[in-house]
């Protein structure tokens, strides 16, 4: 009876929590700002980390599903122009560092919408204003109609909320402060440390923490996650190798969207790329469905507009220019260059880019072209192209999925290099500039559409860029990681890590 009794005891007692494993792409950690967050090993520790007024429901990235988060209702003025929030009573900021109020959530939003302070300020450049009605109410006011507005407050990019207190602090970058499940520990050589906030609002974390390495190389992080040293972990999107993965034993490989965009961003203003016969012989040179079956099916859908699938907006019928070497020496010759030319790439060394870019080489040199490239670790790779310093651009993004998102940050000429408003038009593109302000203040939802239409066909006139593909997420887990919910997209680049997820 005794051991009866001790065994039921020892079956009813609760299993301490765990620290998550987890295995990141990248060196170190860039930012835990996650208004500065840009790069993919910092997104997804910071959406541990940070609430936003409403959210993507754990596992989904669909905009039609987004619900309360920090504010627990939210009413819309019939013009649409201004939104009123609600807080949740009592939402706890980690490291005691106080109660989420609506100067909390004002402070944050006009922190979003500053180039001093935001990568993604273009994103609120219709934000009017932010009001403080009372403790628990904000109002944010736009000055026209914004296709995501609810997006904009979302638990993504800018919407996140901060710690006014804790910003204002200084040196917020490797000291967040914000709501989520997890909060910042500590910064270690190759690593990051977050463990459980217990004073969540949706309750004491069922993981002690997570600890975050950053594992450059795809090897290395499987291999850690083949000794037992990681519980999950961002893969190789390649089709083999989930293939190739799928049979290990106790593993689950979670492919999911929405997938990272890959488009090859062309310099118009580099020569000889300011000449666009030449960035029509760039494009001509390249065998895009080639480079889609080497990536593989499952994992890569090859997409021929600026703006990715499953995007509000996004189109098929735009201009293209069919793998063609032949054409590629026609044009060369026709703009002065009959023996070719020579241009210059920084290329990322990981292995989502790297393979890539090197098909890529081996392609534009069979037509005529030669692609030296300076490859360097991610995140030198990420500096060196912001600072101007790449003729061909090849980059992977993935955004709230409303064109206007793509086409302001990608195709503006306010994106461009050297602007104010800086963001990722590496193409220092303005092919289409008017159309995506139009499309920006238009209400009609179908002249919207046709705006949007009309600058994804200019931009691919202009031959500013080259759609490749649609890479979708890949990371894998032991089955013994419980996420809490059904996995099937993230806008953060990652599985959202919540209070529910947990290690069996």
């Amino acid at each position: 009876m005794l051991r009866i009794v001790l065994a039921f005891a020892l079956l009813a007692t609760p299993v301490a929590a765990q620290t998550l494993r987890v295995g990141q792409i990248g060196q170190q950690s860039g930012t835990l700002d996650p208004h500065r967050a840009t790069a993919t090993p910092d997104k997804g520790p910071a959406s541990w980390m940070f609430d936003g007024l409403v959210r993507f429901p754990p596992g989904s990235a669909e905009p039609g599903k987004l619900e309360p988060d920090l504010a627990e209702r939210w009413e819309r003025s019939a013009d649409g122009l201004t939104w009123t929030f609600t807080l949740r009573e009592g939402v706890q900021f980690h490291h005691g560092m106080g109660t989420l109020t609506a100067e909390d959530v004002a402070f944050s939003l006009r922190r979003a919408a500053s180039a001093e302070s935001s990568a993604f300020a273009s994103d609120y450049r219709d934000l009017a204003a932010v009001e403080v009605v009372d403790p628990r109410t904000v109002r944010v006011v736009f000055r026209q109609p914004v296709p995501s507005a609810l997006g904009l407050l979302a638990n993504y990019h800018g919407g996140m909320i901060v710690s006014k207190r804790a910003a204002e602090a200084g040196d917020f970058a490797q000291r967040p402060v914000g709501t989520g499940p997890f909060q910042f520990e500590a910064i270690e050589p190759g690593g990051l440390r977050l463990a459980a906030h217990a004073r969540h609002f949706r309750g004491t974390p069922r993981l002690a923490g997570v600890h975050v390495r950053f594992i450059p190389s795809d090897q290395t992080r499987e291999l850690a996650y083949t000794a037992g040293e990681l519980d999950l972990f961002i893969g190789r999107r390649e089709q083999r190798w989930v293939e190739r993965m799928k049979q290990a034993p106790n593993t689950v490989v979670e492919v999911f969207g929405p997938g990272e965009f890959r488009t090859l961003l062309i310099n118009t203003k580099s020569p000889p790329l300011d000449d666009v016969r030449v960035r029509r012989a760039l494009i001509h040179a390249i065998d895009v469905p080639a480079i889609v079956r080497f990536v593989g099916p499952d994992v890569a859908q090859i997409w021929p507009s600026p703006v990715p699938p499953g995007y509000l907006g996004a189109i098929t019928d735009v201009p293209t220019y069919p793998h063609d070497p032949a054409r590629t020496r026609a044009l060369l010759a026709e703009a002065g260059h009959p023996q070719g030319v020579t241009l210059k790439a920084v290329v990322s060394s990981i292995t989502a880019q790297l393979p890539i870019m090197e098909v890529i080489q081996a392609q534009l040199r069979r037509a005529g072209i030669t692609l030296e490239m300076d490859v360097v670790e991610h995140a030198t790779y990420h500096a060196r192209i912001r600072q101007d310093l790449s003729q061909v651009t090849f980059y992977g993004a993935a955004r709230f999925p409303v064109a206007d998102s793509y086409l302001t940050q990608f195709y503006h000429s306010r994106s461009a290099p050297g602007q104010p408003t800086m963001s990722l038009n590496f193409a220092h593109c303005s092919a289409a500039d008017a159309e995506i302000d139009a499309a920006r203040s238009e209400p009609d939802a179908a002249k919207q559409a046709a705006l949007w239409a009309t600058a994804q066909r200019k931009i691919m006139e202009a031959a500013c860029a080259l759609p490749l593909y649609d890479l979708r997420q890949v990371w894998v887990r032991n089955s013994r990681v419980a996420l809490g919910y059904t996995l099937e997209g993230s806008l953060n680049l990652a599985p959202p890590i919540t209070a529910e997820t947990a290690l069996r």
